[in-house]
């Protein structure tokens, strides 16, 4: 059964990307990045839509040129989700797409260049109500601190943050949230630690650049599940050099080991030995795949022989305990029909489809007479 999270978060300021909050008490949002050409409408509006559809409650699109933010405009029409815009250095491109709808502006104040451009993005970004996400990163900080501190360490990557922030705040801008990425586990660890002490504003999380999808999905886990347990993220993007899909998902399934949001079906699956009764693995492989557009949150056991079975199955609204000559299924923690080898699968994903429906049948009503 689903538990409340014991995990305390920490106080920051709330700020909105479009209809999302971010920061205060509003849940922990899950983003990732188009890697289509920005100019390639068709392709770009198609990838967020599978984005939108995995679960993503908000889309980075890296927008480098004018005709990118043109194109950029044309994008925000064809869509639902709140959209970041990704920009360096040419503040021309950051008042085009506010005017465009952009509902975040992913800009380093201090690569703008003179006051000047920064008080007119600023200045916009105020008039429209859109906020700015400050993005440090190991791989581009600015050469004088590169030369202070000899290499990206934790307390340049704050230096860097901290240098923008009080751009904004000299502004009097207020509506932001700030990233300090690093590919380095400890490095990242670290400096959202640091900063987590020094500003009110809610932290976008990343480990940046973390790999391919093994390894980056390890990577992640570690560090941004590490500072989820202190209390520390407000939103976060899992990094991978993969379908920006599986970014999403693994987001999902952060988030839902550490009870902190629930969406779909949480598998509590054995790895399997020699005790079990039909093919774990292969089973799993199976219902994950077919269950994935399921949102109603499930908690669905799945072990393969009677030892630690039951005890799962009680714990699940859905189990599956592997017996001989026929499998348990448990429902709501209770005995409630066995299950055949034969078309094991196909009756378990009706069943969990079955106890989904009336979950959210359910929850509605209660919404309803609320």
């Amino acid at each position: 059964m689903q538990f409340e999270s014991p995990i305390v978060r920490r106080k920051s300021r709330q700020i909105m990307v479009g209809d999302v909050p971010v920061g205060g008490d509003a849940p922990i949002s899950v983003q990732s990045m188009t890697n289509t050409e920005t100019c390639d409408v068709a392709a770009t509006v198609g990838q967020i839509q599978c984005l939108e559809t995995a679960g993503a409650d908000i889309v980075r699109v890296s927008v480098p040129s004018m005709e990118a933010a043109e194109a950029f405009g044309e994008i925000k029409k064809q869509v639902n989700v709140p959209l970041v815009a990704d920009i360096h250095f040419d503040y021309r491109i950051a008042l085009r797409v506010a005017d465009l709808g952009v509902d975040c502006l992913r800009i380093n104040p201090g690569n703008i260049g003179r006051e000047k451009r920064i008080r007119a993005v600023v200045d916009k970004a105020r008039d429209l109500n859109i906020p700015i996400r400050i993005g440090v990163n190991a791989g581009s900080l600015e050469k004088d601190l590169q030369k202070k501190y000899g290499e990206p360490t934790p307390d340049a990557l704050v230096e860097s943050a901290l240098r923008h922030v009080e751009i904004l705040d000299s502004l009097d801008f207020q509506d932001f949230k700030v990233s300090v990425k690093a590919s380095d586990i400890f490095m990242a660890t670290a400096a959202y630690r640091k900063l987590a002490q020094q500003i009110e504003q809610p932290l976008h999380l990343g480990i940046t650049e973390a790999g391919g999808l093994r390894a980056g999905t390890v990577k992640s886990a570690i560090g941004l599940g590490a500072l989820l347990l202190d209390g520390i993220g407000d939103t976060l993007r899992v990094s991978l050099a993969a379908d920006p899909v599986e970014e999403v998902k693994v987001g999902w399934d952060l988030l839902k080991s550490l009870r902190l949001r629930n969406k779909g079906i949480n598998f509590i699956a054995c790895p399997s030995c020699s005790r079990q009764n039909f093919d774990v693995v292969k089973t799993m492989s199976e219902l994950e795949t077919r269950l994935e557009d399921v949102t109603t949150p499930l908690d669905v056991a799945v072990i393969g022989c009677i030892v630690n079975g039951p005890g799962e199955a009680k714990e699940a609204d859905i189990g599956l305990t592997g017996g001989t000559p026929s499998h348990a299924i448990y429902v709501d923690g209770q005995p409630n029909r066995k299950f055949k080898n034969e078309n094991l699968v196909d009756d378990l994903e009706r069943l969990i489809r079955e106890k989904a429906a009336a979950k959210a049948e359910k929850e509605a009503d209660i919404i309803a007479k609320a």
